[in-house]
């Protein structure tokens, strides 16, 4: 599978939902975003959180790279150009982070990588557009004004691709609102990837989880 930038920035777009998932455990990891591929969402978000995560993510990565191509790691909490280039180093895809680093946009434009910076506000949009950046994050999604938010950007700047992660739900009503009001895709954690399927290591629950997902959101796009 092709994974360059316009094929990943693509994907992003086609599967709508990005799982965003960190555990130490490299076996746990593998499964989970197997689980989350075979779902229909090879894009993943790995988050750079905990000792030695990046470690981590290399494994994972280095596995997918031969076990199944489909999957394209991308990485987020990337808040400097030094940890972006590790990343990078390591495989990933794409960069997702919750402020807008100069740096970073500069880095990842450098080697051809999709970065997309967290943005609270207009003008923090239209500064990471400047620098480069298709799609932009909203974060935290629900605490800066939700899907109004997202409706009230897009009135003066409708060419605008926007991904929020925090506030978006795996059910109807959620993604009815925030898709209607025009995201491309929404970063998913916890309520996609439950602890308590983690617990259970009930992967196949993921999976199924994951593809319902995927499948609403493309229902919902049908009917836009």
């Amino acid at each position: 599978m092709l994974k360059n930038r316009m094929a990943v920035l693509q994907a992003l777009e086609t599967q709508g939902v990005v799982p965003v998932f960190y555990h130490p455990d490299v076996e746990i990891c593998k499964n989970v975003i197997q689980a989350c591929a075979d779902g229909g969402a090879p894009c993943i978000e790995f988050t750079n959180r905990g000792d030695f995560a990046a470690n981590v993510f290399y494994e994972v990565t280095k596995h997918f790279a031969s076990a199944d191509p489909r999957v394209i790691m991308g990485v987020g909490s990337i808040v400097d150009a030094p940890t972006a280039g590790l990343y990078i180093a390591n495989g990933a895809k794409f960069m997702v982070s919750p402020i807008v680093n100069a740096d970073v946009a500069k880095l990842c434009n450098r080697r051809m990588i999709p970065y997309s910076p967290g943005c609270g506000s207009a003008t923090e949009i239209s500064y990471a557009q400047e620098l480069g950046c298709e799609i932009v994050k909203v974060f935290p999604g629900s605490s800066v004004g939700g899907p109004d938010f997202i409706k009230a950007v897009m009135g003066p700047m409708p060419w605008t691709k926007i991904m929020p992660t925090g506030g978006v739900d795996p059910d109807e009503a959620s993604i009815k609102k925030w898709f209607g009001a025009g995201i491309v895709a929404a970063g998913m954690g916890s309520k996609l990837i439950t602890q308590e399927a983690l617990d259970a290591k009930d992967y196949a629950g993921i999976s199924r989880k994951v593809r319902e997902t995927v499948d609403l959101i493309a229902k919902v796009r049908g009917k836009a």
